[in-house]
């Protein structure tokens, strides 16, 4: 789904040190609608309302988890990572879309969500054809220890949930996880700073 002009407010800092020892340093939990699910009614909040229920409903219905999905994908190319991997259950058949990089090339796959198949084959786009801050996110991703399915398993504990997508951000030179989780009826974004991932 796109995303919408409201930010998210009410951050709460969670120290991980009993979470998950040697997991990414801190998470800082949101709770409200993440920008990543809302609809793209702009200004009609219930509208946003409803079409995120449905997607949160979809989710749930599914067999294949987030975490399986990103192993779906990574097992097509023997060392891949994945770099973002967001639930998509406005289409016909609800799908996981997963970005793993590989070999100097991102990697585009759409996993159902009840079966684990993969959909349409997969695209491939090379890093070169990436701007300058996509590029160095990406090598960034490829330094650090960490990776996107310890950070969802970080995330999950920490808001109490289950995932439906996660990626990189970057903010003031640091590179960030960011996992959006399903808590109860609430959307939680959680921030996840990886050690070794700070830009000089």
């Amino acid at each position: 789904m796109t995303t919408a002009k409201r930010r998210i407010s009410g951050l709460l800092a969670i120290a991980l040190s009993a979470l998950l020892l040697a997991a990414p340093a801190r998470a800082i939990v949101s709770t409200g609608t993440p920008t990543t699910l809302h609809s793209d009614t702009d200004g009609d909040a219930e509208a946003d309302r409803q079409a995120v229920s449905r997607e949160i409903e979809r989710f749930r219905s599914s067999s294949i988890s987030i975490n399986q999905a990103m192993a779906i994908a990574e097992a097509r190319h023997v060392g891949a990572t994945t770099a973002d991997v967001s639930f998509d259950g406005a289409s016909g058949v609800p799908v996981y879309r997963v970005k793993t990089l590989h070999n100097d090339r991102v990697w585009r796959h759409t996993i159902n969500a009840a079966t684990g198949e993969l959909v349409g084959g997969e695209a491939a786009l090379p890093l070169a054809e990436l701007d300058l801050d996509d590029r160095s996110n990406l090598a960034a991703l490829g330094a650090i220890k960490h990776r996107l399915a310890d950070a969802v398993h970080v995330a999950e504990r920490a808001a109490s949930g289950k995932a439906i997508s996660g990626g990189l951000v970057r903010e003031r030179g640091r590179l960030n996880f960011a996992i959006v989780v399903i808590s109860g009826d609430n959307l939680k974004e959680v921030i996840l700073e990886p050690p070794g991932a700070r830009t000089k």
